[in-house]
């Protein structure tokens, strides 16, 4: 009875595991050349759809945080409350102060927005597997722009979202705007720093600027070890926030933050010494276009972080039940877990002064940047002898035989 038990949990393990692998071919259609579209419109529907909702995640954290109420007023639990801050700000009078510059002052909000939205192109949202017409199965990320540079394009992509901040500040023609803008450009080139030094701690890993590559490389046993039992293969062990050795998780974490201008690195918009910053002067849908390009910018290097230090679509331990959640269901936690961190931080930590924001950048995260990049370098040549050395050896064992 337990054999038969077991033949037959195993045989439905089987159909759900083959329910997800879909056929290349479809009455003549590849498939696989709908993957892009599928994912465009999944960054696009996700990041549209979840924007009103992070908004109210954020301020019923904030309400827990803070021992206050949070929005408890229109709608059950204040649900309601992100739509009716949307009809206010629609319905709001949409001022225009003199000797503005009014081709800039228009271009900067819809710069930010579409700026963010352009990020999420290269992002691996999950994987799918094709079967081929031959029974052998192919794997496929699911991404608008399978490119070898995706990594490149989003450093890429973070950098230029600061110049809608910094046209928003000059065009304001309004001295705590520029002050704000120019404040928003210093810390991005103080932090950008850090940041790529530390995703090539990755890439130094994983061989590869292709994030979904990244991804592939984080699901092998962890450090390696072939020893090991095959439910850690791709599981949270084998994740690049440990083999990296925890320092380059750390340093990107505090550099998305100080880049997306979120507390406690909110200096460009800080209301106690600059109004509200490079965004004073706008107000109705241009001021809502601020606000939900600072959103998905924060989604996007949650996202990048999930991918490149968090295993992506990887489950966090490749055995049931984790086996059977869709990869992007694991994708989207992971986003989200790090929009709590945001609000978490916001809620607890005090805003930083400007020389203190500096000397965090430049003389700490830095120095400490390079030098891990130079350490993982050399642990990762020091790996590689071992697998070298057994080359040597088969090729020096093969020569003998032919010899004798």
């Amino acid at each position: 009875m337990p054999k038969s038990l077991l033949a037959s949990w195993d045989h439905l393990r089987d159909s759900i595991y083959n329910a997800f692998i879909l056929p290349r071919y479809f009455h003549g259609v590849d498939l696989s050349h709908l993957v892009p579209y599928l994912a465009l419109i999944g960054i696009f529907g996700f990041s549209l759809s979840i924007l009103p909702f992070l908004i109210w995640i954020e301020r019923v954290a904030l309400g827990l945080v803070q021992d206050r109420t949070g929005p408890n007023r229109v709608g059950p639990r204040g649900l309601l409350q992100p739509s009716a801050d949307v009809l206010k700000l629609f319905f709001k009078e949409d001022f225009q102060p003199k000797s503005v510059d009014k081709r800039l002052y228009y271009i900067a909000p819809f710069l930010t927005v579409m700026i963010a939205l352009s990020a999420g192109a290269v992002l691996p949202l999950a994987n799918i597997t094709f079967r081929l017409p031959n029974g052998t199965l192919q794997n496929v990320p699911l991404m608008v722009a399978n490119v070898n540079i995706g990594l490149l394009y989003m450093l890429a992509a973070s950098s230029l979202g600061v110049y809608g901040i910094v046209l928003a500040g000059w065009a304001s023609n309004n001295k705590y705007s520029l002050i704000g803008g120019l404040r928003a450009a210093a810390q991005v080139i103080s932090y950008e720093l850090a940041m790529g030094l530390a995703l090539l701690c990755v890439v130094v890993q994983a061989g590869t600027v292709n994030l979904g590559g990244i991804v592939y490389a984080q699901d092998t046993l962890p450090f390696g070890l072939t020893w090991l039992p095959p439910f850690l293969k791709g599981s949270v062990f084998s994740w690049f926030w440990l083999q990296s050795l925890i320092v380059p998780v750390i340093l990107y974490t505090i550099a998305m933050i100080a880049e997306t201008n979120r507390a406690p690195f909110d200096l460009p918009e800080a209301e106690s010494e600059l109004v509200a910053g490079f965004h004073t002067e706008y107000s109705a849908m241009k001021f809502a276009a601020f606000f939900a390009g600072e959103y998905i910018n924060m989604l996007a290097v949650c996202a990048l972080n999930a991918a490149v230090f968090w295993g992506g679509w990887l489950p966090p331990f490749n055995c049931f039940p984790f086996t059977f959640i869709p990869g992007f269901v694991w994708f989207i936690l992971k986003i989200m877990s790090g929009i709590c961190l945001y609000v978490w931080l916001r809620g607890t930590l005090p805003r930083l002064r400007y020389d203190a924001l500096m000397n965090l950048g430049w003389k700490k995260m830095l120095p400490i940047a390079l030098i891990w990049l130079f350490v993982l370098a050399g642990y990762s040549l020091i790996r590689q002898i071992p697998v070298h050395l057994a080359g040597v050896h088969y090729t020096q064992a093969a020569m003998l035989s032919g010899g004798k």
